[in-house]
This record gives C-alpha cells, sequence and structure tokens, in this order.
C-alpha cells in the first residue's frame, strides 16, 4: 500500500495557507469573517475553492441546493465514494476555521494522494454543504438537511432571511444552484473534520477528538406581546412590558438546563425587540430558544418543561406568548466502523486522543442518517468559536487533517 504508512503526513504549510487565503473572502471586522450563506463573499469562497479543486484534478457538481461535491475517481467505477468535507459558510461575526478546517483539510487530503500518487478504489469526494450555520437563513444544516431527507426542498428554498429575501432566489442570484438533484449521490461513508468549538481538548491536553454522538438540537421560535408605548409618560402599573416576559425566559431556560446537569445546555442566543426605540416600552419580542442534549430523553424533558412554564410567567406580566419549534434533530450515534477507523488513525500517528460528544450541530449529524459517518475534532483556543477570536494552531490543524487521511485512507481501501 503506497504511501499508507503511518509515516504519511498532510502538507501542514500548504494546508495553513490555504485557510489563510480563503479568510481574505468576507472578512470581518475583528480578524474573522462574515461570510454568510448565499452572499457575493459565500459566491466568491465557493469559486475559490472550485478553483483549488479544478486544479487537483478533480470533477465538480453542485446539486439543487448549491452543495459543492469535487470527486477523485477511484479505480473500481461501480463503489460508492467515500466523502468528507464540511461548510464555508460564517457566522456573522465568524471565525476563520468554523467549517472552513474541514473543507480545505479534506482538499489537503486528495492534495497529498495526489503528491504521492496514492490510489483507492472507491472514489473520494470533498464537501462544501450549503447553509450550515443558518444564521442568515434558519434553521441550521439545511442543505444536508434535505440530502438527508429530514428537510422539505421547497421548504429550505422558501425560508427567508432577516430582510425578507428568499433562500431559493438567492441561491440563483449568486450563481449556485446546481442541476444536481438533493439527495441522489449514494455514499460509502462521510467523515467530517471540524474545531472542537469548546473547551475540553486544550484543557485535556489532547490533540484529536473522536466524536461518538452528536449532541440533539431544539430551537423554539417564540413571541412575547405586549403593547408599546412612552417609556416616560405610561406608569408603571399599567405597563405591558414584553422585556419583563423575555427575562423570565432567560432565567427560566437557565434553570432548566441546570437541572439537567451535566448532560444538557440552554439559552436564549436570537433576540429581536419591535420597535427598538430607546423611549418606546418593547411592543413585541421574538426570540430563540437553544436547548440541546446527546440524550434524547433529556432534550424532550427540558422543551415539555419551557412550554409547560413560560406561558405562566408572561402572563404574570401581562404578556401574551407563543412559540413553535424552528429546528431540530435528534442526538446522533456515529457509525462504529467510522468512528474505529478515526481513533485508529489517531493511534497509529501517536496523537493523544479522547472520545468526546460534539456540543455542536454539524452536516455529518443529518448525513449519518442516510450514510455511515464520524467526526474529527481538533482543539481551540479557549473553547472559543462563533466569535472572529476564535483560533487554532497550525499543529492542531495539521494533526486533525492527518487523522483525517488516514481513516479516509481505510475507509478507501488503498490499491496498487
Amino acid at each position: 500500500m503506497p504511501g499508507a504508512g503511518e509515516n504519511l503526513r498532510i502538507n501542514a504549510a500548504r494546508l495553513w495557507d490555504a485557510l489563510m487565503e480563503m479568510s481574505q473572502i468576507g472578512p470581518g471586522i475583528a480578524g474573522g469573517n462574515n461570510r454568510q450563506t448565499l452572499t457575493d463573499a459565500d459566491g466568491e469562497g465557493r469559486a475559490l475553492f472550485q478553483k483549488w479543486c479544478e486544479a487537483a484534478g478533480l470533477t465538480m457538481g453542485v446539486d439543487e441546493m448549491g452543495s459543492m461535491f469535487a470527486t477523485r475517481p477511484g479505480e473500481d467505477p461501480d463503489a460508492a465514494p467515500v466523502c468528507m468535507g464540511s461548510h464555508l459558510d460564517t457566522q456573522p461575526t465568524g471565525g476563520k476555521y468554523d467549517g472552513v478546517l474541514g473543507v480545505l483539510g479534506a482538499l489537503e487530503v486528495v492534495r497529498t494522494l495526489n503528491d504521492l500518487g496514492v490510489k483507492t478504489r472507491h472514489p473520494i469526494v470533498v464537501v462544501n454543504w450549503t447553509n450550515e450555520e443558518g444564521t442568515r437563513f434558519a434553521p441550521a444544516m439545511l442543505a444536508s438537511g434535505v440530502f438527508a431527507g429530514v428537510i422539505d426542498q421547497g421548504f429550505a428554498y422558501d425560508r427567508r432571511d432577516a430582510k425578507g429575501l428568499r433562500f431559493g432566489d438567492e441561491l440563483e442570484r449568486i450563481g449556485w444552484k446546481g442541476t444536481e438533484k438533493v439527495g441522489a449521490r449514494k455514499m460509502h461513508a462521510m467523515f467530517e473534520l471540524h474545531i472542537e468549538q469548546g473547551p475540553i481538548l486544550e484543557a485535556e491536553g489532547k490533540a484529536i477528538g473522536v466524536v461518538t454522538h452528536g449532541q440533539g438540537l431544539r430551537w423554539i421560535e417564540c413571541t412575547l406581546t405586549g403593547k408599546g408605548s412612552h417609556t416616560g409618560s405610561t406608569p408603571m402599573y399599567l405597563r405591558r412590558n414584553a422585556g419583563r416576559g423575555l427575562a423570565r425566559m432567560i432565567d427560566l431556560v437557565h434553570e432548566i438546563a441546570m437541572q439537567y446537569q451535566p448532560n444538557a445546555v440552554g439559552a436564549i442566543g436570537h433576540v429581536d425587540v419591535y420597535p427598538n426605540s430607546r423611549n418606546i416600552i418593547p411592543e413585541k419580542i421574538v426570540f430563540t430558544v437553544d436547548f440541546r442534549s446527546h440524550v434524547l430523553e433529556t432534550l424532550e424533558a427540558m422543551v415539555a418543561e419551557f412550554y409547560a412554564t413560560a406561558p405562566g410567567l408572561a402572563a404574570e406580566v401581562g404578556v401574551k406568548f407563543a412559540a413553535g419549534i424552528s429546528g431540530q434533530f435528534d442526538p446522533p450515534a456515529f457509525d462504529e466502523t467510522c468512528v474505529k477507523a478515526v481513533r485508529g488513525a489517531a493511534e497509529k500517528l501517536g496523537l493523544s486522543h479522547m472520545d468526546i460528544v460534539s456540543g455542536a450541530g454539524h452536516d455529518a449529524c443529518w448525513i449519518n442518517r442516510v450514510a455511515p459517518t464520524a467526526m474529527i475534532m481538533c482543539p481551540c483556543v479557549d473553547g472559543l468559536s462563533h466569535n472572529e477570536a476564535e483560533e487554532i494552531t497550525p499543529e492542531w490543524a495539521a494533526a486533525g487533517t492527518d487523522v483525517l487521511l488516514h481513516a479516509v485512507l481505510e475507509t478507501a481501501e488503498v490499491v496498487g
């Protein structure tokens, strides 16, 4: 098996250069990125990725959700491909590595195989999934959800951003609506490399997180309706302040999550206040509760408790409450064979590693429903992510990508 031994490594400097070059597209204001999905910056990032893929001899396919699939052929034309990838879109104040490492790390794997002339029985595909973040068009992991058959494509096209712009229209506008039917591709397996987005690996001094499970998620979009009136002339006892209702909801979400420690988290991260004027008491507030756990029963219990308690808390301050699920997925357990390949790769390379549960949602969580899937994580400084100050080291990036390389080679079967 030429090139498949323990000494096989990716080109760490080339990977880091690619990460830095991609970060120049859609720069943030504090060193990170604002490359939200289906913006002009997203289109520019996609074009650069396509250019790099074609230079590496890959054939690009794009599906009707805009997801990109760059294929390196295998020796067996009938073998299903081994896929690897993540996403290029970012949060409005996102870092340079969240998602991007998984896409460009996968590309670096292919570049390394090309350098060494390594051939595999299965084709290898590098994937950029559309709208993983869900920050512009909710829910998150939209395209991979459609691919896995858990989100309707028409529903996805009709998602609108804060300005009322429609997902389907924006996909066409930036020129990345492909012709390939979503979900038509079959996968032998998929691997996703990602930064941890949490502090555990760094705190434990481990280079690699072998992801065994993902957290399930429930996003509950809530509306509190009070009465807008002048903040100076409205007596306190006559106020119906939606803001007071929000204060109670923030505490409620925190208290519910604390009841289910250590296997649960919850917060309110997105809030829209109407009319959002300094001298008008808030008449309406729309916010999203984010509950997560890798234990399904815990996740369902938190949601049930919130629904049972929130309306009464709102009523106590004279505010109406309404809510509905805006995004959800159950906790996935990743494929044992793929997880074993990741763990074995870390051991072969002599890298410190530990089993870990992903605290964030990822495209792999949906793809796990239709193909054997696993994730590889590398540390990030102070566990910080979804922040322009997000940081990793070149050594962490290289170690994670080396593990990806060896796990994919084992799964794709080196020949010759």
